[in-house]
């Protein structure tokens, strides 16, 4: 069976939004230069660790906000963040309509993890925004974390790890790539106590 990795774009200061996220402004202020690698000033490296993420994804696990930020009015469309892959939302509410690609999950990271892992079978479960990658990693469910660190301070919007509750989490790194682009791309193992 294939892994559970969160990857994102993040500042130095640990931001993968700017402040004041909406539907109109999905990086917040600001925040739009996290993604900038992904654009013409990509270096064959910064393309090679995206089409390897791309190649990967077997299906992706997101929460309520990313989605309602995310989908329709010029947003993913009728797919999902990595097109017709597989997308599990977790909320509490599903809305009464959605494109085929999503499935609402109301009982929890567990659940949403299991059900997404069963239809990646041997690819990635990829975890979408802060909040799925806080709760797998709280519940000891996260296997990598791939984080492209871009040289700038933020100052403010919204935290790859800021609600990790419990104590220390052991990471192994397990490979460093820089781009050229600026954007440092870094692979961690999260270890696991016995």
């Amino acid at each position: 069976m294939g892994i559970v990795a969160s990857a994102m774009s993040m500042s130095l200061d640990g931001y993968v939004t700017g402040p004041h996220v909406s539907r109109k402004n999905p990086l917040g202020e600001g925040g739009m230069v996290l993604h900038d690698w992904l654009g013409p000033t990509a270096t064959a490296a910064d393309q090679a660790v995206l089409q390897e993420m791309g190649d990967g994804a077997g299906a992706i696990l997101m929460g309520r906000r990313s989605y309602d930020i995310s989908v329709g009015d010029g947003g993913w469309g009728d797919g999902g963040p990595a097109g017709q892959v597989p997308c599990f939302v977790l909320t509490h509410n599903p809305p009464a309509e959605a494109p085929d690609v999503f499935t609402f999950v109301t009982d929890g990271i567990e659940s949403a993890v299991k059900q997404a892992k069963a239809v990646a079978g041997d690819k990635t479960v990829g975890l979408h925004g802060a909040t799925a990658p806080q709760q797998a990693l709280a519940a000891g469910l996260l296997d990598e974390i791939h984080v492209h660190l871009v040289p700038v301070l933020l100052g403010g919007g919204v935290r790859l790890f800021d609600l990790l509750g419990g104590g220390p989490i052991a990471l192994d790194r397990t490979r460093v790539v820089e781009a050229g682009s600026g954007v440092t791309h870094l692979r961690y193992q999260v270890v696991r106590q016995a």
